[in-house]
């Protein structure tokens, strides 16, 4: 048998040198937030080398071009960014104030 993993979605990936980490994460049944939001809770990380990362991207746009082509899922129209989204070049600065990592401690680059 094999192990399946169920997760709520992807909370980070981050980029280093040739391999790409991509954190799953889950939403706890029994911790909330200052907003009694369920907190995320980090399940597992699925680590990639970046041609692997680059065709998994591809399969999953596939499947989400089906879905959407069967009518299953509808595609929001894409926000307007400000300025481009930066992947963090090291794995090792959590620093929210570093000029190469200004997102906020813990939070991921895929959002501003």
């Amino acid at each position: 048998m094999h192990d399946e993993i169920y997760t709520d979605g992807i909370d980070e990936i981050m980029v280093g040198g040739s391999i790409v980490r991509v954190d799953l994460f889950s939403l706890s049944p029994t911790e909330r937030d200052a907003n009694n939001t369920p907190r995320k809770v980090f399940r597992q990380r699925i680590i990639f080398p970046i041609e692997a990362f680059a065709n998994s991207v591809e399969v999953m746009q596939n499947a989400l071009q089906g879905l959407v082509d069967a009518g299953v899922v509808k595609r929001n129209a894409p926000r307007a960014q400000s300025e481009p989204l930066r992947a963090s070049t090291t794995l090792d600065s959590n620093d929210s104030n570093h000029p190469q990592n200004p997102r906020k401690l813990n939070g991921s680059t895929n959002f501003p």
